[in-house]
């Protein structure tokens, strides 16, 4: 078996349509939500991507086939006056999984981020989603908070 972790060229047409790919079988398994991306997504999105200069992909091999997917965004803490980077998608597809592929994209992930200057990664994970969260503990993440008497923070969204 032959693994290959790569930071994505969005200008890579190859690259390209194995992210699309990932993110799609992210979006149809339940933790992604259970529905296909929309074709208007498929069709818009790496022209998007390629238009950011705060976005970062990762994509992992196996054996040249897509298995794994990772999107970054750049953020910024007030509190530290310093970038962060917030992992968005993380999917390895059920055929690969149990491989240490999280790791491996993780690693490459957390490389870019100190490149950039991130003093800390974030990211979301569902609370029922117990094989992302012991995956994430084992990689050194833990829930976010500021004062253990008002808890852990919590992810909200409103659509717009």
């Amino acid at each position: 078996m032959t693994v290959e972790i790569v930071r994505v060229d969005y200008q890579n047409e190859h690259q390209a349509r194995d992210l699309i790919y990932c993110l799609n079988c992210y979006a149809m398994d339940p933790m992604g939500g259970g529905e296909p991306l929309k074709q208007t997504v498929k069709d818009k999105l790496i022209e998007a991507l390629k238009s950011q200069t705060n976005v970062f992909s990762i994509l992992a091999y196996v054996d040249n086939q897509p298995a794994g997917l990772i999107n970054c965004v750049d953020g910024f803490s007030t509190f530290s006056a310093a970038p962060l980077t917030n992992i968005h998608d993380v999917v390895v597809l059920a055929d690969y999984r149990g491989q240490g592929l999280t790791r491996k994209m993780f690693q490459v992930v957390e490389q870019v981020a100190k490149e950039k200057g991130a003093i800390k990664l974030t990211l979301e994970v569902l609370e029922g989603n117990s094989t992302a969260k012991q995956a994430y503990q084992r990689l050194g993440f833990a829930g976010y908070e500021l004062d253990p008497a008002m808890g852990q923070a919590v992810f909200w969204q409103k659509m717009l």
